[in-house]
C-alpha cells in the first residue's frame, strides 16, 4: 500500500526564535483541529478545517503577535508552497507545502526575520534592507523593459506598489497581485534567475 505524501508546514516561534518544522498527512490537516506547537511550548499554529477551506492562527515573529488567516483546503494540499504573511510588515510568517520547497522557503524566511531584528530602530520606517531592495526595483525595471510582466487574464497593464519588505504587482484590468520579495540575498538571486513574472488573475 502506497504510503500517504505529507504536508510540510514550517514557522517561526516569537517567543524563542526557534524554526518549528512539523509533517502531517492530508488525513491529518482535514479530519479536525489541529494543535502544532513550538517545543518550547510558548507558541502553537492552530488550524480548523471549515469544508472546503482551512483556516489557521499563526503565530508571528515578525510582530510578536499572531494572525487569523484562511486559505483553501486545495491549496494547502497542492500547491508546491504557499506563505501566510504578517499583517504588520508583509513578511511570510508561515510556510506550507512540499517538503524541499518549504525548508528553502524557511531559511529565507528566518534569516529575513533575523534581519529585522538587526535593523536598528530608528530605521523601521525604512526599507528592511536597503541595498536589497533598491537591486530589486533595478530588477524589476529591466524585466519590465523588455515587456516580462503580464497576467494570466491576458492583461498587460500593471501597477506597482514598493512596501517595507516587498513589491507588489497588481493587474490594472482583474485586480491580481503577485508579491515580490525584497528582504535578503535569495529575493535578489530567485528574482534576477526570471525572466519573466507572471501576476496571477483573478477570475
Amino acid at each position: 500500500m502506497e504510503q500517504e505524501k505529507t504536508r510540510t508546514i514550517a514557522f517561526l516561534c516569537p517567543s524563542c526564535r526557534q524554526l518549528v518544522i512539523l509533517d502531517r498527512t492530508p488525513f491529518q490537516l482535514l479530519a479536525g483541529h489541529s494543535h502544532l506547537p513550538c517545543p518550547c511550548g510558548k507558541s502553537a499554529l492552530e488550524l480548523e478545517p471549515l469544508g472546503d477551506r482551512v483556516e489557521a492562527e499563526v503565530p508571528c515573529a515578525c510582530c510578536g503577535k499572531s494572525h487569523r488567516v484562511s486559505c483553501s483546503a486545495h491549496d494547502l494540499l497542492k500547491r508546491r508552497a504557499m506563505a501566510f504573511t504578517c499583517a504588520v510588515s508583509g513578511l511570510p510568517c508561515c510556510i506550507a507545502g512540499e517538503e524541499e520547497a518549504v525548508y528553502a522557503a524557511a531559511r529565507r524566511m528566518e534569516r529575513t526575520a533575523d534581519q529585522l531584528d538587526a535593523a536598528p530602530e530608528g530605521e523601521r520606517g525604512s526599507f528592511l534592507n536597503e541595498v536589497i531592495m533598491h537591486e530589486v526595483l533595478s530588477e524589476l525595471k529591466d524585466i519590465a523593459a523588455r515587456g516580462g510582466v503580464s497576467c494570466t487574464c491576458g492583461s498587460r497593464e500593471w501597477t506597482m506598489k514598493v512596501d517595507h519588505s516587498a513589491v507588489q504587482l497588481r493587474c490594472a484590468r482583474c485586480g491580481g497581485v503577485l508579491r515580490i520579495p525584497a528582504a535578503c540575498d535569495d529575493d535578489l538571486e530567485d528574482l534576477c534567475c526570471r525572466p519573466t513574472l507572471t501576476i496571477r488573475g483573478r477570475a
